[in-house]
């Protein structure tokens, strides 16, 4: 045991005895930091290894030139033991309060950990493979990558020389959760109404976590390219499409030189 006038250096850093808990290696004791956490948290991979040096209790003399390393296990102030892989779990908090601490130091503020939907989402992105007509951009800059717009610019069809913008609104449970898209262009279509809502199944019930960005990106382009009435948000729209195609591309370009479609006006987006 150590007594009242050693220190313990770890990492460095000499603590006297009144800061620590009780800690063990094969044979000996020792005492280990006190961390201000009550969770249990507060054990990190630093405890892995500890060195014993003499000194007086507020580390101004340093007796060995050399510490003796120590290979321990460390114990709660409940007594409970931890060892091996479960101080190695303990790391990765640790590594995290010190990516946070660097970088309120540097000024630069908490670093922000990462969920499983933004990690998946780098992913999507990283492997986008979009027509030419498709573009993405992110308007909040590279610190906001869950929410982003998508500029599709048909090449056939009826919409074709429109430009159309959609939002994205991903949240940290992608893919389990489809991400929440929007039509920001007022357009005349039978599945997209005149809030911005779309009518595309795989953002519904056919929604599987196996589906990416990608998917919902070329889905979006199928629906500009190839509007259907079957399943409408616009039944207007989807009603004159049914019966008179030839009306309907008269009104589909009239919005979208800007102009009235029934009691709705359109901004141009041509």
């Amino acid at each position: 045991m150590l007594g009242k006038k050693a220190i313990v250096v770890v990492d460095a850093k000499l603590f006297s005895y009144d800061e620590f808990w009780w800690v063990r290696e094969p044979r000996r004791h020792y005492r280990y930091r006190k961390r201000t956490e009550d969770d249990g948290s507060c054990f990190s991979g630093r405890c892995c290894w500890i060195s014993e040096r003499g000194g007086n209790e507020d580390g101004e003399q340093i007796n060995n030139g050399d510490a003796n390393h120590k290979q321990i296990d460390i114990v709660d102030g409940e007594g409970g033991w931890w060892s091996g892989s479960r101080i190695m779990i303990r790391l990765f908090k640790v590594k995290e309060k010190q990516k946070e601490e660097a970088g309120n130091a540097h000024g630069k503020g908490p670093l922000k950990k990462q969920s499983a939907g933004e990690l998946r989402l780098h992913k999507d992105v990283s492997e986008l493979n979009l027509p030419k007509s498709c573009t993405i951009s992110f308007p909040n800059g590279k610190d906001d990558l869950m929410t982003f717009e998508v500029s599709i610019k048909p090449d056939e069809g009826y919409y074709m020389g429109g430009k159309f913008l959609f939002t994205f609104n991903v949240s940290a449970i992608y893919p389990h959760e489809a991400p929440k898209v929007k039509c920001k262009t007022k357009v005349y279509h039978p599945n997209i109404d005149l809030e911005g809502n779309v009518c595309l199944n795989i953002l519904r019930e056919d929604w599987k976590p196996v589906l990416n960005i990608n998917t919902i990106v070329y889905g979006l382009y199928h629906l500009l390219t190839e509007p259907n009435h079957e399943d409408p948000l616009n039944q207007e729209a989807a009603d004159v499409l049914r019966d008179n195609p030839k009306a309907f591309r008269s009104n589909v370009k009239t919005a979208m030189s800007g102009g009235r479609v029934g009691d709705t006006y359109y901004a141009r987006c041509i």
